[in-house]
């Protein structure tokens, strides 16, 4: 089995790119699906969710979980679709092992019956761990563009 350890010189970045955009493709998925478990066991047990959307961040796999079952319980109450769109991806490893992923993400919603249009548009930094061999968001800030910065 090829590891990203020992892949030839250079190609140690795609693979963390791509390993990274498969990630996002199921962890996104997970939050349009009502897939909240999922989505949140992506985190770390201790990880820390920020928005310029609240006064504070999320703290703990157990908060970031019940915040995210209270906006999707409330999107399956109105009937609304929502779809997580991630794009102008950019991915570093630090020396310490940490992964840092930058990205924009618009947010496009459609209620039942109705069009679909951009509801947010926000830019993301996702701090990465590898626990048992994967990925998990430690840190994830998100900033939207409609908002003040903080």
């Amino acid at each position: 089995m090829t590891t990203v350890e020992s892949l030839p010189n250079g190609m140690e970045s795609l693979a963390l790119y791509v390993e990274i955009l498969q990630f996002y493709g199921r962890h996104m998925r997970a939050m349009d699906e009502c897939r909240v478990a999922d989505w949140t066991h992506d985190f770390t047990e201790d990880a820390v969710s920020r928005t310029n959307a609240r006064p504070g961040p999320h703290v703990g796999r157990a908060e970031i979980e019940a915040g995210a079952e209270a906006a999707a319980r409330k999107l399956l109450a109105d009937g609304v679709l929502r779809r997580h769109c991630l794009s102008t991806l950019h991915v570093e490893e630090a020396p310490d092992g940490t992964v840092v992923a930058r990205s924009y993400a618009q947010l496009v919603t459609t209620p039942k019956g109705g069009a679909s249009e951009l509801e947010l548009f926000c830019t993301c930094v996702d701090t990465f761990v590898r626990e048992g061999g994967r990925l998990l968001i430690k840190h994830r800030q998100v900033h939207r563009d409609d908002l003040p910065k903080d």
